[in-house]
């Protein structure tokens, strides 16, 4: 009922709460900047090379059977993944041997599955080098990084520059709070993954561009209005509007979660925590940093032009 009544409550509790947030924002932030460089990230495939085999087998052989001998023999950890069709498959391991042929890996992948006494078809081998998974990771990363210039031009010219770095700051903080999850958890981090955050960086931007831009229309409105009950009256005119976008975004993610499968599950869990995070930091950190910049109705104030030639 408190969400429901959001609108009605007083304008004083509402503030405490944005300032509150943003203090435990900033406290969780250092803590997962921490994670990240204690735990660092469990890279994928994608970024450490490997090798990626399409098999076909019976159907009655379910995937922690084939799991079970390849990660016997191999002593690493090998991601098996249904493709879609019954005793279809693929494997995606670490290559041990760099020498090793094609060839070599799709003898090892029917000797070590011999004792399924299964017809085992070998569909596709490809082998991902280190060479082409570092270069994956320096585009990863130029993507985000040019996404994030992008972002902070189009911040600069819509709003004046202490709404634009609280909307950046938001930003900033939801990357780093999903990468500090997958640091945490060791879940593997790909190239679905990197696709998440920047798909979190587009949904985290639309909800900090409707609240500042209501920001900016209050203090172009009502100029004597102190720049608190400004933030907060713009922060009650717009939950209605974020509650519902991230309600029914979170509903279409958990759908994906549940019924999308492993390949699809560490997207749908960065999409779910971004848009969580997102919706938090731009109420919380969206608004104060401007208020503690000092943001004013004189930022916004009309220049008139001088018509004298």
């Amino acid at each position: 009922m408190t969400f429901l009544n959001f609108r009605n409550l007083p304008a004083n509790r509402v503030t405490l709460c944005r300032y509150i947030s943003s203090i435990v924002s900033i406290i969780l932030m250092v803590i997962s900047l921490m994670v990240i460089s204690v735990n660092g990230f469990n890279w994928g495939l994608d970024f450490t090379g490997g090798v990626v085999s399409e098999i076909r087998l019976d159907s009655s052989i379910n995937s922690s059977q084939i799991e079970q001998l390849l990660e016997g023999k191999s002593h690493q950890e090998v991601s098996v993944i249904s493709a879609g069709e019954p005793g279809r498959w693929v494997l995606r391991y670490s290559q041990t041997d760099t020498e090793s042929s094609t060839t070599m890996n799709m003898l090892d992948v029917q000797q070590v599955l011999a004792p399924l006494n299964s017809d085992l078809e070998v569909l596709n081998t490809s082998i991902v080098g280190p060479q082409i998974g570092q270069e994956l990771a320096e585009q990863g990363g130029l993507a985000l990084f040019v996404a994030m210039l992008c972002i902070l031009g189009y911040l600069s010219f819509r709003f004046e520059w202490r709404l634009a770095s609280g909307a950046l700051f938001a930003l900033i903080h939801d990357v780093v709070f999903v990468l500090a999850f997958f640091s945490l958890t060791q879940i593997e981090v790909n190239l679905t993954v990197l696709a998440a955050v920047l798909a979190i960086l587009g949904y985290s931007l639309n909800d900090s561009i409707i609240i500042a831009d209501r920001i900016r229309e209050l203090l172009t409105l009502k100029p004597k209005m102190p720049i608190s009950d400004v933030c907060t009256r713009a922060v009650k005119a717009t939950f209605s509007r974020t509650l519902v976008t991230s309600g029914t975004t979170l509903m279409t993610v958990s759908a994906l979660w549940i019924m999308g499968g492993g390949p699809l599950e560490s997207f749908s869990i960065a999409m779910f925590i971004g848009i969580l995070t997102g919706t938090w930091s731009s109420i919380s950190i969206g608004t104060c940093l401007p208020e503690v910049l000092g943001i004013n109705a004189e930022h916004y104030k009309a220049v008139p032009v001088n018509d004298t030639p």
